[in-house]
């Protein structure tokens, strides 16, 4: 190309200089402020996703909502379900794991709190590790998501993504399966060799029998009660699921998400339409509830809380002896009479001896659960308050079981 002429460099030092001293804002302050005057007003949803798609495809990075990770999973959501009418997934996917991925642990706590919302984000953006994550607690609380990722669901998923889950909840209960079996078959032996029985060693005996009542009790749901429930009891008025529960005037979910919603049971008169869900639509939700990460932990893993052989596991495989069956229940055993003459095996010496053969036991057990133990989640559990690996709050166990192993080949889209 022709040399520049030195004439149009003089031409605009001297416009520069003019621009100064008339004190002229300049084109760059004139840009700049306009640029800033655009961040400030608010842009229409829509709009902001036509922005974002055409970032995309003009290989320019998405302008999604860095800091605020409720925002951004609002934002990242609208933009991927844009990008699915246009077929632009393959494309705009990687972006939107880019993303979010940056949150790093932010986002597989939120992903705790929301796994059907994050499980359906992770399948659209074709993000192997947030589908991964939300996928193995989906499992672990399986059917609870159901409602929300199933053909009865506002958004179901595709049926592979229904396959593969019901696949993992299967090789889940078949493990547990063959679990529960060796823990019922365990037992401790004399110094002979022989299983303990009442004739050769009663002390021994009780032991056993004392883990596997524990056991019984702890694996297996409550008999049902004689007495038949009160009809409000048993559905809310205008419709409604069977798995919402009264309790001290409040009508709760028990579907184990942490997004679960406690309302006064007057609000049960509309009917259905009015019962909270986990999955959340609309930006507001999700903000609201990302403000309460700290809560949500200590609301699905109440040590109080009904039923759950999720917890029964992680109790079992806990390195402390004192998490369940502890000193004082095993004392309090003993005190009791166990034989017609109501004496009690109650003394120093039992009492030592008992707990010696209740931690083989426990022992024992904890070598038995050890696959149910194995955490696949992205998720340091240790980083959510607890002192162990099992364990999310202080007294508190996750009450469900994370050891699902996401394959290479189980991704759907592959």
């Amino acid at each position: 190309p022709p040399p520049p002429q030195q004439g149009f460099f003089r031409s605009i030092t001297s416009l520069t200089g003019i621009q100064s001293a008339l004190h002229l804002p300049s084109t760059a302050t004139s840009t700049s402020v306009a640029k800033a005057a655009i961040e400030e007003t608010p842009l229409d949803p829509t709009i902001r996703d036509y922005d974002n798609l055409f970032r995309i495809f003009y290989n320019y990075p998405p302008q999604l909502n860095a800091v605020n990770i409720a925002s951004a999973y609002s934002e990242c959501k609208s933009l991927l379900n844009l990008a699915d009418m246009y077929d632009a997934l393959p494309v705009v996917g990687p972006r939107v794991d880019h993303h979010l991925l940056r949150f790093s642990s932010r986002l597989y706590k939120q992903i705790a709190k929301y796994p059907p919302s994050y499980l359906r984000l992770g399948y659209l953006a074709r993000s192997h590790v947030i589908f991964a994550e939300a996928l193995i607690h989906v499992v672990g609380q399986w059917p609870a998501a159901l409602p929300h990722l199933g053909q009865g669901s506002y958004s179901p998923l595709p049926d592979p993504v229904l396959d593969l889950i019901e696949d993992k909840v299967e090789d889940l209960e078949d493990l547990k399966a063959r679990v529960e079996g060796k823990l019922f078959r365990l037992s401790l032996t004399t110094s002979r060799g022989e299983r303990v029985s009442p004739s050769n060693a009663y002390l021994d005996w009780l032991a056993v029998s004392l883990f596997r009542q524990w056991l019984v009790e702890n694996t297996t749901p409550p008999p049902a009660g004689i007495l038949k429930a009160l009809p409000s009891q048993t559905q809310p008025r205008g419709g409604g699921h069977s798995n919402y529960s009264i309790n001290n005037g409040a009508l709760a979910t028990s579907d184990g998400y942490s997004d679960t919603i406690t309302v006064t049971a007057a609000n049960t008169n509309n009917g259905r339409n009015n019962i909270p869900t986990t999955t959340s639509s609309t930006t507001t939700t999700m903000t609201s509830a990302g403000a309460s990460n700290n809560k949500h932990y200590s609301q699905i893993t109440s040590p109080s809380s009904p039923y759950s052989p999720g917890r029964t596991y992680r109790l079992l495989g806990s390195p402390s002896n004192q998490a369940y069956l502890p000193h004082e229940e095993l004392k309090r055993f003993l005190k009791q009479p166990h034989t017609n003459s109501h004496d009690s095996l109650y003394s120093r010496e039992n009492l030592k001896k008992f707990e010696r053969k209740m931690d083989e036991i426990k022992r024992l057990a904890r070598e038995i659960v050890k696959p149910l133990m194995r955490n696949f989640l992205e998720l340091d559990l240790r980083s959510l308050g607890g002192s162990g690996t099992e364990e999310v709050g202080p007294g508190v166990l996750l009450p469900y079981l994370t050891c699902t192993r996401v394959e290479d080949g189980d991704y759907p889209w592959e």
